[in-house]
């Protein structure tokens, strides 16, 4: 409530008042005489300390409004009063303490006894991402622009921090050697390495001097605002470069490589990359070594490592060999088990009889799987004693179990050889006893050909038809007389073990004693191993004299 109001006070005039009622948000002043004023909380810098009795000096703004209350306001007491030491700290270049008072759009308010202003890229020497944190603390600042005019202050602490910095650096650069152990703040982190604030001086800490052990990137092992010790590893005093180390605070685990991991020892890792040739296996921190896809396994054909070991997957290996200078270990799991092949000779010796399934075929033979890992290998030539086979399909199938007798074990190339004819007598070892020239046989055409058909006979054994023997008028093409299946009745009129072929004639099935020695006269004088199709020839010569 107003008193009376004092005549001698003025608007704009800078009295003494004294607090007499604190109340929620502002505080009732008595500012002389029977006059009283009111001044906001917010103008305090800790309004919950404020109590009655404090004094100081508030300017008048308004004498009385309607209600007859008298406006003051103690920071433009304060400010009126600062504005000539402002002024000359200014003109001097000098520097002022302030209190962060709020953030505005750009940068921060300060109270430096009057209202300044501090761009958010002049708070520090990289423009700070929460300005709000800054909100309550006390800086120095330096004034870089007044306007009596306007009374606005604007201020910088940036070049007071770049100063300081600086001559950190300095004293830094002149004090550091190398080996040092220094305390560093992690400031930024790029995919080369991070940059570590040394209290004034950057040093780069790169992502090979992080750890002994593999690293993919440097946030796998620091963060930014992290704070660490790092070891001094280089000085370039001219151009104000440090490089640092973070792993060189530890042994090289290099260092005694031979004695912990002696040739044959068996270790234990963790799978931490895959490449097309192998695995590298951590043995620990800083110690990697290389599994290669040839010491995967002793039977198993494996053409990429992924495809039976994933990363992270942990694993047993038994070291093969150390390069301690070029840092690297080979290693072998295969070791672990066993070489098959070592004992294959004894557990399958020639002539020994196996049976297994059939798991692969290829164009030159079929795969038969002896045991886990070890397969023996059936070649077409050694499939049928009497047939001609193509493909290894014409006689098994991929899953058919059968039955095979091993004929040679090469453990150099590591090759088990089987065989399928064996299991039989080859039936041309008594061919006479089975056929003669001139025998009448019966069979079925089982395949046909551009130069004739083959027949099916007894012993499993295949007869040629020449398609010069099929009838005695003249054939085009065989398949407009016989086809796949067909039953035949056909003369044997020519035997050759050296070729492992017998002739047929069709046309010499009802052939009389009398033709048949005429034409067996025309067969003798056939050269060994001379090819049926020759034939043609001996029976159009034994026609012409029969004719005649």
């Amino acid at each position: 409530m107003l008193k009376g109001f004092n005549t001698s006070l003025q608007t704009g005039q800078i009295v003494k008042g004294t607090v007499i009622q604190v109340r929620q948000k502002e505080v009732l002043v008595d500012i002389g005489g029977k006059s009283e004023g009111v001044v906001s909380g917010g103008e305090f810098a800790d309004f919950a300390t404020v109590k009655i009795g404090d004094q100081f000096d508030v300017l008048i703004e308004r004498a009385e409004d309607k209600d007859g209350n008298v406006h003051l306001s103690k920071e433009k007491a304060e400010f009126q009063q600062n504005w000539d030491r402002i002024q000359s700290i200014c003109n001097e270049g000098g520097t002022v303490q302030g209190k962060v008072k709020a953030v505005v759009k750009g940068g921060l308010v300060i109270n430096i006894g009057v209202e300044a202003f501090c761009p958010s890229s002049q708070v520090d020497v990289v423009p700070p991402k929460n300005l709000a944190s800054y909100v309550g603390n006390t800086y120095e600042f330096k004034v870089v622009k007044l306007n009596p005019d306007r009374q606005n202050v604007v201020l910088s602490r940036r070049e007071l921090v770049e100063a300081e910095r600086t001559a950190r650096r300095s004293s830094l650069l002149s004090e550091l050697v190398p080996g040092d152990i220094r305390k560093g703040v992690v400031k930024n982190i790029t995919d080369f390495g991070a940059f570590i604030d040394l209290n004034g001086l950057d040093g780069l800490l790169h992502i090979t001097d992080m750890s002994w052990g593999r690293l993919s990137h440097p946030t796998d092992l620091l963060k930014i605002g992290q704070e660490l010790d790092v070891v001094i590893l280089d000085i370039n005093r001219e151009k104000e470069r440090v490089s640092l180390g973070l792993k060189q605070k530890d042994a090289n685990p290099w260092d005694n490589i031979e004695a912990k991991y002696p040739l044959g020892a068996k270790v234990k890792g963790k799978v931490v990359n895959l490449v097309p040739y192998g695995a590298f296996v951590e043995i620990e921190p800083g110690v990697e070594g290389l599994v290669h896809v040839t010491e995967l396994s002793w039977t198993k054909r494996i053409a990429k490592p992924s495809d039976v070991l994933k990363v992270g997957q942990e694993l047993d290996a038994v070291v093969l060999g150390i390069n301690r200078e070029e840092q690297k270990i080979s290693l072998g799991i295969r070791q672990l088990e066993t070489n098959p092949w070592d004992i294959a000779h004894e557990k399958y010796p020639p002539g020994t009889k196996v049976k297994g399934a059939i798991r692969n075929l290829t164009s030159y033979g079929a795969f038969l799987e002896l045991e886990e890992g070890l397969d023996g290998m059936i070649h077409v030539s050694d499939m049928s004693w009497t047939r001609k086979i193509n493909h290894p399909s014409e006689s098994v199938k991929k899953g058919d179990v059968v039955e095979a007798v091993v004929l040679e074990v090469d453990k150099a190339n590591q090759r088990i050889s089987l065989g399928l004819k064996q299991l039989s007598t080859d039936p041309w070892d008594g061919i006479e006893q089975f056929f003669k020239v001139g025998d009448l046989v019966n069979g079925k055409v089982t395949k046909l050909a551009s130069f004739g058909a083959f027949v099916g006979l007894d012993h499993d054994i295949d007869g040629l038809v020449h398609i010069s023997q099929v009838s005695e008028e003249r054939v085009d093409k065989i398949k407009n007389v016989l086809k796949v299946g067909d039953d035949v009745t056909a003369r044997v009129i020519k035997i050759d073990r050296a070729e492992r072929r017998i002739g047929l004639s069709i046309k010499a099935a009802n052939y009389s004693p009398e033709q048949l020695r005429e034409e067996q006269k025309m067969l003798d004088q056939l050269k060994p191993g001379e090819d049926l199709v020759a034939l043609e020839h001996a029976f159009a010569a034994l026609e012409d004299k029969l004719n005649k």
